[in-house]
């Protein structure tokens, strides 16, 4: 089995056009703009997945997400990986299309950057997230989310990625 670290990505530019391609922990460690995937998943109820990363996740190990998603594989559309990746994570098959909100270039300023595409999906299937990828999980009301950003501590990419959906008028 290939390590996520050997998964190759494709690089891209400011404009998020390609131009070349690099295994993904070389991409992470040379700070190479690539291209991902976040996806909003709520329940039946309109609960929002929320879970606790691995510890031996690449990036961001052990924080809380309020997102399912990841990388774009190299000659991967943000539409297939945002499919590929919320039924990976949440470990079911059968999901409708996420759907695309928005797209953004995140950038740390420290060397952590990503073209970053915004999905939403409506999740009405029993979840089983990956144990490798997802250490704990719940379906959370907002109210609750919003009263846990300043509590527990969140990956930084997924909580730029909510605030700017909070802002998001769809226009």
């Amino acid at each position: 089995m290939t390590s996520p670290a050997d998964e190759i990505l494709d690089i891209v530019d400011e404009n998020d056009h390609v131009i070349g391609q690099s295994p993904r922990g070389e991409a992470y460690a040379k700070g190479l703009r690539h291209r991902c995937v976040f996806i909003q998943a709520r329940d039946a109820e309109g609960r929002l997945f929320v879970h606790r990363r691995t510890p031996t996740k690449l990036v961001f190990p052990s924080l809380y997400d309020m997102w399912v998603g990841g990388v774009v594989g190299a000659g991967e559309s943000y539409d297939e990986a945002a499919l590929r990746e919320a039924e990976e994570e949440l470990g079911v098959s059968g999901l409708p299309s996420p759907r695309f909100l928005f797209k953004f270039l995140y950038d740390d300023g420290a060397g952590r950057t990503w073209w970053s595409a915004v999905y939403e999906v409506r999740c009405e299937l029993p979840v089983n997230p990956q144990a490798e990828e997802v250490a704990w999980h719940a379906f959370l009301p907002e109210t609750e989310v919003r009263q846990r950003l300043s509590e527990w501590e969140w990956v930084p990419d997924g909580l730029d990625a909510y605030q700017r959906l909070m802002r998001y008028d769809g226009s």
